[in-house]
C-alpha cells in the first residue's frame, strides 16, 4: 500500500520475525532507519545487510519499532501473542493502530480498548470481516444495531463429517479455497478456530455481547460481513477477496483510496450461499463462545492453547481433529481472573501452553 501512495504514507520503521531477507529489501526499498528482528542472532547479519540503519530485536525491538519518532499509525501484523506489548505500548502512547493480529484483542480485549479510550488513539480493523462490519456501521447510531453477521468460507473442510477430518494432512488443511494466508491462519480457518477467534476480536471492537454477534457460512467470500439493525434491515459489505481492500480502508480512514483492480464482475459472479455453522463437527467455533461466556483471561488461554495446538498438528505430532480437543483439555477446570494487566494475560498465556503442551501428549497418537 505504502509503495501504490507513496505521496500518502511514509513507512520508517519495520519489525520481523525471522524472513531476514523480506525484511532487508523491504527495509531498502522504503528507506526505513530502524528495524526490529526476533532473535538476538540475526542482528549482526542484517547490520552488514542494512549499513546505516538502526537494529534492534526482540520485545524491547518491537517496542522501539511501534514508539519510534513521528509514527502517526502502527500495522500491527504479528501473528499470535508476540505483537501485544507494542501493540498496547502504541495505543497508550496515543498512536493509532491498524490492526492485523487477532490475538491481540482475543487476549487482552479489555486492555487494548481502554487504553485506546484514554489516550484517544483508534483501533482500525484490517481483518476482511471486521473491516467489513467496521464500515457498515459508519453513520449509524450503536443503539440501532440488533447484531453483527460475521462470515465465514468455511474452510477447505466445511461440509465433511467429523470423522473425514481425522485423517487430514497439514497439506490439505492449509489449502484454503479463496484466501491466500500464512500457515497458522489457514489451520485456524479449516478448524473455524479462526471464526471464533474474530467473534472474541468482533466482542471488543464493536462493544456486543457474544449473544449479538453471529456467524454464517458463505462460500464464495463476496460478502465479507454484515451488519442487522433493529428494524430487520441489513447493511452487507460486498467485494472481491483481496486485504488490499480493507489494508486500504484502515490506512486511508476515513478517505477512500483509488484502488486497481478491486472491481467485482457482478454479471459472473452465480450465486451467494449461506449456511448455519457445524459446531458438531467444528468444535472449534463454540470453544470460542465458550470462552467469551467465561470472560476474563479465558479467551487468553483459548488462544495461547490453539497456538500450541496448530503447531502440533503441523509438526505432525497430533491428527486434524485433536486440534479442538487440545484446546478444550487446556480450558477444562481453568479457572479465569480478570485480564485488567498485562502480567495477568501473559500468565494466562503462559499456563496455556504449558497446559496445551501436556494435552498433547496425553493425546499423541
Amino acid at each position: 500500500m505504502a509503495a501504490e501512495f507513496p505521496e500518502q504514507f511514509k513507512v520508517t520503521a519495520l519489525a520481523a520475525g525471522r524472513r531476514i531477507e523480506r525484511l532487508t529489501k523491504q527495509a531498502r526499498e522504503f528507506d526505513v532507519s530502524l528495524v526490529s528482528v526476533e532473535r538476538e542472532e540475526d542482528v549482526a547479519v542484517v547490520r552488514g545487510m542494512l549499513p546505516g540503519v538502526d537494529v534492534r530485536w526482540g520485545s524491547e525491538g518491537l517496542m522501539e519499532v511501534a514508539l519510534s519518532q513521528g509514527v502517526d499509525m502502527v500495522v500491527a501484523a504479528l501473528v499470535g501473542a508476540a505483537g501485544l506489548t507494542s501493540t498496547l505500548g502504541a495505543l497508550e502512547a496515543g498512536i493509532d493502530v491498524a490492526l492485523a493480529n487477532k490475538e491481540t484483542l482475543v487476549m487482552a480485549g479489555q486492555l487494548m480498548t481502554a487504553a485506546a479510550g484514554k489516550s484517544g488513539a483508534s483501533i482500525l480493523p484490517v481483518d476482511s470481516e471486521h473491516s467489513a462490519v467496521f464500515q457498515a456501521l459508519a453513520g449509524h447510531d450503536a443503539a440501532e444495531v440488533k447484531r453483527i453477521i460475521l462470515t465465514a468460507s468455511g474452510g477447505p473442510f466445511f461440509g465433511r463429517s467429523l470423522e473425514s477430518l481425522k485423517e487430514v494432512t497439514p497439506e490439505e488443511a492449509l489449502a484454503h479455497p479463496n484466501w491466500d494466508m500464512g500457515r497458522k491462519i489457514s489451520i485456524d480457518s479449516a478448524t473455524m478456530m479462526n471464526k471464533g477467534l474474530e467473534v472474541i476480536e468482533a466482542r471488543w471492537l464493536f462493544g456486543l455481547g457474544a449473544e449479538r454477534i453471529a456467524v454464517t457460512v458463505h462460500p464464495q467470500s463476496v460478502v465479507h460481513s454484515m451488519v442487522e439493525f433493529v428494524d430487520g434491515s441489513i447493511i452487507a459489505h460486498m467485494g472481491v477477496a483481496d486485504m488490499r481492500g480493507p489494508i486500504a480502508y484502515a490506512l486511508g480512514n476515513p478517505s477512500r483510496l483509488p484502488l486497481s483492480g478491486m472491481a467485482l464482475d457482478l454479471g459472473r459472479m452465480g450465486s451467494l450461499t449461506f449456511a448455519d455453522p457445524d459446531f458438531e463437527t467444528f468444535p472449534a467455533l463454540g470453544l470460542a463462545y465458550d470462552a467469551i461466556k467465561e470472560g476474563g483471561t479465558m479467551p487468553a488461554l483459548l488462544s495461547g492453547a490453539n497456538e500450541v495446538a496448530v503447531e502440533a498438528f503441523l509438526s505432525g505430532l497430533i491428527r486434524f481433529t485433536d486440534i479442538s480437543e487440545v484446546v478444550k483439555m487446556a480450558m477444562n477446570d481453568y479457572s479465569p481472573v480478570e485480564a485488567d494487566s498485562l502480567e495477568a494475560v501473559l500468565e494466562a498465556d503462559s499456563i496455556a501452553r504449558d497446559r496445551a503442551n501436556q494435552a498433547v501428549k496425553n493425546i499423541r497418537p
